[in-house]
């Protein structure tokens, strides 16, 4: 019987020498000193050998573990060589499929339809938070084991960023619904669901109150720095377009003289009209002989090929001292949402229309950018003049219906 010691004690033979164990194993001894592990087995009616290793790398112990499980996939009908082969195939295609090579594919088919700031916040969202930690292993391994993408959640969300820990879950979910059904069978995020502590939603800090926003009005009309960034400033609330929007705005879509912007709305890939008023086409006016020779109607600082910055009309609004809780660029949307209803009466409709929401209409028609655009031009009108009244405390007096708002 074979004994490590025995085994150990063997001197190289004249030729290759077969010595049997039991149950089919075998040690291969060859003139060179090699000593080679095989199981000897039949299936189908053909006598087999599966290589199970080298002595001493493979101790006899594991080499009676690994013909033993040969023997198990033996008694269910399994070629043990066969399995072998699939299991190698499988495991050269999980390394091709690790979930950051899946998440990469995912995103550069994604990528081009998405503006650019959430392309850059995707990314950095994988390689901060997820990569470090998935991106090696097979995405048909995690997809079995949730627990192991949840510890990655729970990282982002004992910082305090419980919020990034829903976005994580999210955009993991959707690259294992790409990698169904051919590279993962299922998505495991959605096991994941309520496994976070529910996020707290914020809007957009934004003020509604019409004597509050006069005096907004006054501190902003009061910056003294760039006549870029001033204009950009002073036209934000005029429009009330999207932050990205309105920084990244191009003179080939500005027509001063029928006083439309019209450009693609990036996050919902819809062609959207803001018509100008009157105190919005001054500003362009005034700016025009500066930056109207470029691409952006708001060119950096640095580069005149390039937008300005995100942080550029932030930076003015806390240099006035308008704290981020109290009003952000975005939140003029909702300032006008707001007092266009309340205020000024207008149907949600076309207030919706002019958000550049996407608009459920009851027909089934699809989003059409000059819905109500007469009643649009009207509105934006009305609105630009009564920002003009706010600012210059005069709403009462021109507005005296107004007036219980203001109380």
């Amino acid at each position: 019987m074979l004994t490590d010691l025995a085994i150990r004690k063997l001197k190289a033979p004249d030729k290759a020498t077969k010595i049997y164990f039991e149950k089919g194993l075998l040690l291969l001894h060859t003139p060179n000193g090699s000593k080679l592990w095989r199981f000897k087995y039949r299936y189908d009616g053909k006598e087999k050998l599966l290589a199970l290793g080298a002595y001493p790398d493979v101790t006899l112990k594991e080499a009676v573990e690994r013909r033993d499980a040969a023997r198990k996939l033996l008694s269910s009908g399994i070629d043990p060589n066969e399995h072998r082969k699939s299991d190698k195939t499988t495991k050269a295609r999980n390394a091709a499929n690790t979930f950051e090579a899946v998440a990469r594919e995912w995103f550069g088919r994604l990528a081009p339809t998405w503006a650019e700031s959430h392309s850059r916040r995707v990314m950095q969202l994988f390689e901060r938070d997820i990569f470090p930690w998935l991106g090696s292993r097979p995405i048909a391994d995690l997809a079995t084991q949730p627990d192991e993408i949840l510890r990655v959640l729970r990282r982002i969300e004992e910082r305090g960023a419980v919020e990034t820990a829903h976005r994580a879950r999210s955009i993991c979910g959707e690259v294992f619904l790409y990698a169904i059904p051919d590279r993962a069978h299922r998505n495991p995020c959605d096991d994941l669901r309520k496994k976070i502590q529910p996020s707290k939603k914020s809007n957009f800090a934004a003020i509604t109150e019409p004597e509050k926003i006069g005096e907004l009005l006054r501190i902003m009309d009061g910056y003294n720095g760039g006549l870029i960034v001033r204009s950009a400033l002073l036209l934000m609330p005029l429009v009330f377009v999207r932050p990205g929007e309105l920084r990244q705005a191009e003179w080939k879509d500005i027509d001063l003289d029928t006083a439309e912007w019209r450009y693609l709305v990036t996050k919902t890939k819809t062609h959207h009209i803001v018509p100008l008023c009157r105190q919005a086409v001054e500003i362009l006016q005034e700016l025009h002989p500066v930056t109207g020779s470029g691409r952006y109607v708001f060119p950096s600082a640095r580069s005149a090929d390039r937008p300005m910055s995100n942080n550029a009309v932030l930076a003015a609004m806390r240099s006035l001292g308008i704290e981020k809780h109290e009003m952000c660029a975005h939140g003029f949307r909702a300032t006008a949402r707001t007092l266009l209803d309340e205020v000024l009466h207008y149907s949600l409709d076309i207030i919706e229309h002019q958000l550049a929401h996407n608009v459920r209409d009851p027909l089934g028609r699809a989003y059409n950018r000059t819905t109500h655009l007469p009643e649009r031009k009207r509105m934006m009108q009305e609105w630009g003049d009564y920002l003009d009244n706010l600012k210059s405390d005069n709403i009462k007096r021109t507005f005296p219906s107004l007036a219980v708002h203001m109380t």
